[in-house]
């Protein structure tokens, strides 16, 4: 057993028999940016979130993945003589195997399941999935991910024959000869129609805010960075947080309103993680389309985590991938109270636009809204108005699309200072005045 090979000693707790006893498999590839410790202790973590108990991880030295077994021949024996110690019944793989390399793993580990980190994840996502949207797009993914591995039935037979827990949850309530290619393609069909109908559903939601003049930002980061709790800060909102990768999986959209007054929205999407399977992203579009509909991002990045600066990467990677990368945005480093003395200062010299907020303790949030309110007013119009008494529509739709710069109230009417987006000046069209008016509807100028 190599130095890295790690085997966990038995904490003397009764065994839960419900639980999956997982060894993990890692390839190091010598990567400086992403170590292998640290992307197995992420794996981990996935593994703990689907509920399995971690009881020994184990890596191997390779420039590239064996075309065949992903790992060597010898390490696969190891990985074997892993599972009888520890009592293991399932091996995680922290990449992507192939159809190929999955069915020879599977031989040689006839006695155990053998997922990889794409099948590992898309099993939690179905487990969070609540919303009938989320459940479309997590079975769709699975589907996918399934065809090319149907040859041999191998999947099928073997859940068949290890029973339930972690990847159990794909093809949920689908027969063994619903396993066929020919109705695996039928259903992706019918997934992707249902989710078609959604997306247009969702395109008709964000029209209409587009057409309301609502200035639009939404969260973006990696899972677990602390998203829906800054949306809880921020809005006074109680969406449900958990300390878990992929909690959130369906956006949540809540109304924030700005220190001036101004009205916008503020939507939280699902986290993104290193090795985020291609799949998902595709099937995610319509959520991910929040994104790039926004007019502002907020990149909310753990700001204690020791692997944040590769995290923010995997992020941007994702961004790029749906296009949404151009977008205008905030970097924001979430979990500032959990800091070591000196980190706030070494993250302020390399991200020196960055917003540093707890959105646990409220310490950052002020600044914070002060760079969404002045993003929200770049390429907005100046006006200055006077509103007749008898327009308080106008008066209150300033207050919730554009922002005030003052507000007096004189013989003639209301009178507004306000810097709005085109969609919100064309409202005020006929209503504008060169100069502020004395309380009797005087110009002071004389003119």
């Amino acid at each position: 057993m190599c130095a890295r090979d790690r085997i966990y000693p038995h904490t003397g707790e009764e065994r839960q028999e419900d639980r999956d006893r997982a060894v993990l498999v890692g390839v190091d590839r010598g990567r400086s940016d992403w170590p292998i410790e640290e992307s197995l202790a992420e794996l981990e973590r996935l593994a703990e979130t689907a509920g399995a108990e971690v009881v020994a991880m184990t890596t191997q030295r390779l420039d590239r993945p064996n075309p065949r077994t992903f790992i060597g021949k010898g390490k696969a024996e190891q990985v074997g003589h892993l599972v009888e110690q520890t009592e293991a019944n399932l091996v995680l793989f922290d990449d992507e195997l192939t159809p190929s390399q999955q069915a020879n793993i599977d031989g040689l580990l006839p006695e155990v399941k053998v997922l990889d980190r794409t099948a590992l994840i898309l099993d939690i996502f179905a487990q969070h999935a609540t919303s009938r949207e989320g459940k479309l797009q997590v079975e769709l993914a699975q589907q996918e991910y399934l065809l090319p591995r149907l040859r041999g039935l191998w999947a099928h037979l073997k859940r068949e024959r290890l029973g339930g827990g972690v990847g159990a949850r794909f093809g949920a309530g689908e027969s063994q000869l619903e396993s066929d290619r020919r109705l695996t393609r039928k259903r992706i069909s019918e997934l992707k129609a249902d989710l078609r109908k959604v997306d247009k559903e969702r395109g008709l939601q964000r029209k209409a805010r587009a057409r309301a003049g609502v200035y639009r930002v939404a969260l973006v980061g990696y899972t677990n960075a602390g998203k829906s709790t800054l949306l809880n800060r921020l809005t006074g909102a109680s969406v449900l947080v958990y300390d878990m990768l992929f909690a959130t999986l369906d956006s949540t959209t809540r109304k924030l309103t700005l220190p001036e007054g101004r009205e916008v929205t503020i939507t939280d999407t699902v986290g993104f993680i290193n090795k985020l399977p291609h799949g998902l992203v595709e099937a995610f579009k319509s959520t991910l389309d929040e994104v790039n509909e926004a007019d502002l991002l907020l990149f909310v990045t753990d700001a204690a985590d020791t692997q944040r600066e590769a995290q923010m990467q995997a992020v941007r990677e994702v961004l790029q991938e749906i296009g949404a990368h151009a977008k205008p945005g905030i970097e924001v480093f979430n979990k500032a109270d959990r800091l070591q003395p000196g980190e706030s200062e070494l993250i302020v010299r390399r991200h020196p636009k960055a917003v540093l907020v707890s959105a646990l303790t409220g310490d950052g949030i002020e600044e914070l809204l002060s760079r969404i309110a002045e993003e929200a007013a770049r390429g907005a119009t100046a006006l200055t108005v006077l509103v007749p008494y008898t327009r308080g529509d106008l008066v209150k739709l300033a207050h919730e699309r554009a922002q005030i710069i003052s507000e007096r109230h004189i013989e003639a009417g209301t009178q507004l200072v306000l810097r709005a987006p085109a969609e919100v000046a064309h409202e005020f069209d006929g209503l504008e005045i060169e100069a502020e008016l004395d309380p009797d509807g005087s110009n002071p100028t004389g003119e």
